[in-house]
């Protein structure tokens, strides 16, 4: 079968193209896709030729085309002969999927079954980037009543503050140099936000957390923003770089901010994690995506809320060029409903 895709033909071009999936075998579901998320920080830098997306490839030079899409829901409509998890017909996450009208996925790899009926294709569509920041809270190890800052309010930055106030953060402590961004923190559960460049900012931090953050969400990647969330931490805090790193050229004063203080630099890239079987603070994407489905169904996070605009798959050549040329891009779908 021919299915249509969206795919990366040059830098920051978009076009949506016919293409094959690949042949199911008998741990396969094959899915139609409902709707799909971009995500900014890492589509931008595949679509616009940054050859260094990949924590596992060494190779200086992108090469085109190039695909994405990797948080996606859909619905069933085939399934291998030893697939066990899910039938025809139920509602599905998408993990590591793209953006794509059918994909052929592996059962044990890229589907959770959407177990709640009053969760909408949006809503899931977006889960399985929420398993980003999840997982990166969860590495710290927060307790109930602990300080939060979240340094960087792009969508894992705004997922963070709805997780760690679900996760009894408190302050929590939202941080961008754009006033709408803040403005949108508060409202989606922040405690306070505050410019990162405003001069009095870390005195601000230490004065609203009694002396440090507990805990910090580093989402920018910079270097600098390291840097400047490193001088909110209390003694003993947590810092997760859940931002991609991708600028190795980082100067940070490690014997009197990180050493002296012992603070704990975490590593949370999202493949940090375990394949099959979940622990204390390192959990599964496939139990995230559970956990997400479920503080979803109780009102307790609301991530569909944060999506700004939906688009049909034939405009991905405008979205794509747009994120190429804006700093700040919002939270977009794609819905796949029109798409035969």
């Amino acid at each position: 079968m021919n299915t249509k895709q969206i795919i990366f033909t040059s830098p920051c071009v978009a076009e949506l193209l016919d293409r094959q999936p690949r042949e199911m075998t008998d741990d396969d579901v094959l899915v139609e896709t409902a709707v799909s998320s971009l995500s900014s920080g890492t589509e931008r830098a595949i679509v616009s030729g940054d050859p260094n997306v990949s924590i596992y490839s060494t190779d200086p030079v992108a090469h085109f085309p190039r695909e994405s899409g990797y948080s996606s829901a859909g619905t069933v409509i085939a399934v291998g002969k030893n697939v066990k998890k899910v039938a025809v017909g139920d509602r599905v996450v998408v993990s590591w999927g793209a953006h794509a009208k059918h994909q052929v996925l592996r059962e044990d790899w890229n589907i959770t079954k959407i177990s709640d009926d009053r969760i909408s294709f949006s809503e899931a569509a977006l889960f399985h980037i929420g398993t980003f920041p999840l997982a990166a809270i969860r590495k710290c190890h927060l307790e109930i009543g602990e300080s939060a800052i979240v340094m960087g309010l792009g969508v894992l930055g705004m997922m963070a503050v709805q997780l760690l106030r679900a996760a009894g953060a408190v302050p929590i402590i939202a941080a961008d140099p754009v006033a709408k961004k803040r403005e949108e923190a508060l409202r989606f559960g922040a405690d306070y936000a505050l410019d990162p460049l405003a001069p009095d900012f870390v005195d601000t931090v230490k004065k609203i957390t009694n002396g440090g953050a507990n805990v910090a969400i580093e989402v920018t990647g910079f270097g600098s923003a390291l840097d400047g969330v490193l001088d909110c931490m209390a003694p003993f805090g947590r810092v997760a770089l859940l931002g991609c790193t991708r600028d190795r050229n980082f100067t940070i004063d490690y014997y009197r901010k990180v050493h002296g203080p012992g603070i704990a630099l975490i590593g949370a890239h999202t493949n940090a994690r375990p394949a099959r079987e979940s622990s204390a603070g390192l959990w599964t994407t496939f139990d995230d995506v559970t956990a997400l489905i479920r503080l979803t169904a109780a009102g307790r996070i609301d991530l569909g809320a944060m999506v700004s605009e939906t688009h049909i798959p034939t405009d991905c050549g405008e979205v794509y060029a747009r994120l190429c040329r804006e700093k700040s891009f919002p939270l977009v779908q794609f819905d796949w409903s029109t798409i035969k």
